[in-house]
């Protein structure tokens, strides 16, 4: 018989031992007379640190919001202060609980970095929010074009921005995306330039055709004055003599004004005879025929 026998032997005549129930529990009321205690204040640590972080993170919160700080920014700095805190308070638990912190951070830290390399990706996107909130590139709100695709933003988050397109569709694009393609912010400025081409007739009356444009803009009560609209022959197209016209409009008016400055342009030539051209092809038959 072998040494692995006889303790296998040992082991089932120690549980049939009567007095075992009464030692273990013994050996629980003194662990629990000496580690009780501590465990105790861990956890009461734990609930209190989660209700102060939570305290913190609103009150910093409300300081931001009182200060008029971008709600995606507010958000953000809302959520690093409140885990950054909890972090904190768990590492304290644990230390009154009589765990080596130090080699539990160790341990942590180890398998962060082997968590880090299979997640690469999501950090990428993750450092790219920060620099995206830190930057304030945009708002939520504002209407942009970022990897492709226009809408307007309905959330910045960590790791993704969701917008909402004009169609209502809810598009979410990585923010690593974003950062590394060029970024269109169209509602950023207060103001927009509106860029229309009209193409006449190369035997219309250029100055009739000008008249006739800035008439129509005169009477477009939403148009600025400062800066003055720019209306003037921008090229001898192919096929047509091209007006530019150049009006400046406050950015939410932009869509509305531009629709109906077409329509009004295009009555007005209508109604004043003058043509809008366009691309065409003059096919000439010749029959020649042998005799």
């Amino acid at each position: 018989m072998n040494a692995t026998d006889i303790s296998a032997i040992d082991f089932k005549i120690d549980m049939l031992d009567p007095g075992l129930p009464s030692r273990l529990l013994e050996q629980a009321i003194t662990f629990g007379s000496v580690h009780g205690i501590r465990i105790i204040v861990a956890i009461l640590i734990l609930i209190l640190g989660r209700l102060i972080a939570k305290q913190i993170s609103s009150l910093i919160g409300k300081v931001m919001n009182k200060a008029k700080v971008d709600e995606i920014l507010v958000s953000f700095i809302k959520a690093i202060s409140y885990y950054t805190l909890l972090a904190a308070f768990v590492v304290a638990a644990m230390g009154q609980a009589g765990i080596n912190v130090t080699s539990f951070l160790a341990v942590l830290g180890a398998a962060g970095l082997a968590v880090g390399l299979a997640l690469k990706d999501t950090l990428s996107n993750f450092a790219a929010g920060v620099m995206l909130i830190l930057l304030r590139l945009f708002k939520k709100g504002d209407l942009v074009t970022v990897a492709g695709t226009s809408g307007t933003v309905q959330e910045l988050s960590a790791f993704y921005t969701m917008l909402s397109t004009p169609d209502n569709q809810k598009v979410i694009v990585p923010n690593s995306s974003i950062l590394q393609a060029v970024i269109v912010n169209t509602t950023a400025n207060n103001r927009r330039r509106i860029d229309l081409v009209i193409g006449i007739g190369y035997e219309d009356d250029i100055i009739k055709a000008k008249e006739l444009v800035s008439r129509t803009l005169a009477a477009e009560t939403r148009l600025l004055k400062d800066p003055a609209p720019f209306i003037g022959v921008g090229e001898l197209g192919a096929s047509s003599v091209d007006i530019y016209i150049r009006p400046w409009v406050r950015t939410p008016d932009y869509w509305a004004t531009r629709c109906e400055l077409l329509e009004k342009i295009k009555v007005a030539f209508d109604e004043a005879g003058i043509s809008i051209p366009y691309p065409q092809t003059d096919i000439h038959l010749h029959n020649d025929v042998e005799e």
